[in-house]
């Protein structure tokens, strides 16, 4: 489990949350929706313990799987030896990386699919070959927690599928607890099983997909009417789209 308990922050008169209880536990996905700049990193920043809370209390893991926003790419080492990065908080300060850690690297790199990747450098990789190698270093770190920073966000469409796609095998595996931000209602509806919403305002409300993500909540969230749409033909999965998207390609 990964969660807040009653926790509060504020930045001056800026009120980021308060009073606000969430808790992820192992086998459930939870995705913190929002417009930009209305605190998703915040949050998930204070859940991770990486941003002090004026009141209240975490409850998180020791060793916590982390993807992270951004990642520089300058960094000239394989894909593997990025992963077996994963494994550095169970080695301490001075231990260095053995046969175990290796082989739960590649454990890592054969779960997200990203094997042909072990001995490219990362530095040469693309956005969406990174977010694979970020996303298996995490899984390498063994924890039942795994936390992830607008996954998609600097991803082209077809990469964004094949992350939300790794993200929700995960989930349905039911073995972690799976936090991640996004802006997108969509992604929520792919991947999460609950989902927490960070209003206008200040306030901050929470529960399953299917009460959350709804054109009235997701119109009050961005300030913009939302609508549920179905491309044409038996497979089409419904989707949320702000009023102004192309009506006449789209079948209510």
């Amino acid at each position: 489990m990964i969660g807040i308990t009653d926790a509060s922050l504020s930045f001056g008169t800026l009120q980021m949350f308060a009073g606000l209880s969430v808790d992820v536990p192992q086998g459930r996905t939870t995705a913190i929706l929002g417009p930009n700049g209305r605190g998703k990193t915040t949050l998930l920043r204070s859940i991770l313990g990486f941003q002090s809370l004026d009141r209240g209390r975490r409850h998180t893991p020791h060793i916590v799987g982390y993807v992270p926003q951004h990642s520089a790419s300058q960094a000239k080492l394989a894909g593997l030896e990025v992963v077996t990065m994963g494994r550095a908080a169970r080695l301490g300060l001075f231990g260095q990386p053995g046969p175990d850690d290796t082989e739960a690297a590649r454990a890592a790199l054969v779960q997200v699919g990203a094997c042909h990747l072990a001995d490219l450098r990362y530095d040469r990789m693309s956005g969406g070959q990174r977010q694979m190698i970020l996303i298996a270093r995490a899984l390498a770190t063994g924890s039942d927690a795994l936390v992830l920073d607008e996954p998609t966000s600097a991803l082209d469409l077809g990469n964004q599928a094949r992350t939300l796609s790794l993200i929700a095998g995960l989930g349905r595996a039911r073995e972690r607890a799976i936090l991640f931000t996004t802006h997108d209602p969509n992604h929520a509806l792919a991947v999460a099983d609950d989902v927490v919403l960070m209003m206008p305002g200040g306030a901050v409300v929470h529960g399953p997909v299917a009460q959350m993500v709804t054109p009235d909540l997701m119109a009050e969230l961005y300030g913009v009417p939302m609508r549920w749409v179905r491309p044409d033909g038996p497979n089409g999965r419904i989707a949320m789209l702000p009023e102004f998207t192309g009506k006449d390609a789209l079948c209510a």
